[in-house]
């Protein structure tokens, strides 16, 4: 019987970097101390990439559209450094959501590197109004899913979690784990991202995975204010938590949030749980179902 694997969730500390060096130095000492716990999938939050802003010159660095303009240029030796890691590491890595240049906007872009070599990336969806209103980020195109020697992977980028379809569709292609990395300014919004995440577990029987961005930028107009804790939710049905909460660290508190998971178990809990949500998902009133106005006064 699977045992399941180790799974980290970075509650990463946005930092002000001194040179590229120093960047390389954080996130790969990050890493390997997942690692030498034996993790085997490492999550980090929506928007980390967004201290390489700190290298930039103090004009970039305040204005909103330039720096994220200016960081193109890092791209490539951005995502080297993470192609790199998770092959000596021999673990896979979501790496902080990276601002990318593309049809002459910008997207929201979450890339998953591989420990053989591979890479790919999930787009954002759903935009929130600081992305749309202020800095000129879009929605991206489509869902992936990501198969793995760990099992069927998704990802709902912090905003995307909130909406049940986004999950329900990844969930309907195979995927037994959502990742759901987030960056949020607010306790609010780091709730809503919470509650979204709990929610998607409960009615897919899945598990879901949040992994916030913490602590504080004044220098950067993007990311200065960051609050959240990293969570593990599962099912709440028979063999997992009573609450569905596997896992959970201190709010605001720099470093990982372990759990194993084994999604061996999701298939006993859709075929023998208490209940089936993830069964009885169809089984909902369809949404032109017309509704009746009844009049009580």
């Amino acid at each position: 019987m699977s045992k399941g694997y180790l799974l980290a969730a970075a509650q990463y500390p946005v930092g002000e970097l001194a040179d590229w060096d120093a960047f390389e130095d954080k996130l790969s000492s990050w890493c390997r101390e997942a690692a030498a716990r034996q993790a085997k999938l490492l999550v980090f939050p929506e928007y980390a990439s967004m201290e390489l802003a700190s290298l930039l010159g103090p004009a970039l660095r305040a204005d909103l559209h330039g720096q994220i303009a200016a960081m193109q240029d890092l791209l490539p030796r951005w995502r080297a450094l993470h192609a790199r890691l998770a092959r000596e590491l021999g673990a896979y890595i979501l790496a902080g959501s990276f601002p990318v240049r593309e049809d002459g906007g910008y997207r929201n872009r979450a890339w998953l590197f591989g420990p053989e070599g591979s890479a790919d990336f999930q787009d954002k969806q759903m935009m929130t109004r600081f992305e749309r209103e202020q800095w000129g980020i879009g929605a991206g195109k489509g869902l992936k899913l990501f198969d793995t020697a760990l099992g069927r992977i998704g990802i709902c980028t912090c905003y995307d979690i909130e909406f049940p379809l986004i999950a329900r569709t990844l969930v309907e292609a195979g995927a037994e784990l959502l990742l759901a990395p987030s960056c949020t300014d607010t306790l609010a919004g780091y709730h809503r991202v919470r509650i979204g995440a709990q929610a998607r577990a409960l009615e897919n029987q899945c598990y879901v995975v949040q992994a916030p961005l913490v602590g504080e930028a004044p220098w950067s107009p993007a990311v200065d204010v960051n609050i959240g804790a990293a969570g593990i939710y599962t099912p709440v049905d028979r063999g997992h938590p009573d609450d569905g909460v596997l896992a959970s660290g201190r709010l605001d508190e720099p470093g990982w949030v372990y759990a194993r998971i084994d999604t061996a178990s999701l298939d006993a809990v859709r075929r023998s749980g208490q209940v089936f949500n993830h069964r009885d998902w169809p089984l909902q009133p369809p949404a032109d179902t017309l509704v009746s106005r009844i009049s009580m006064p």
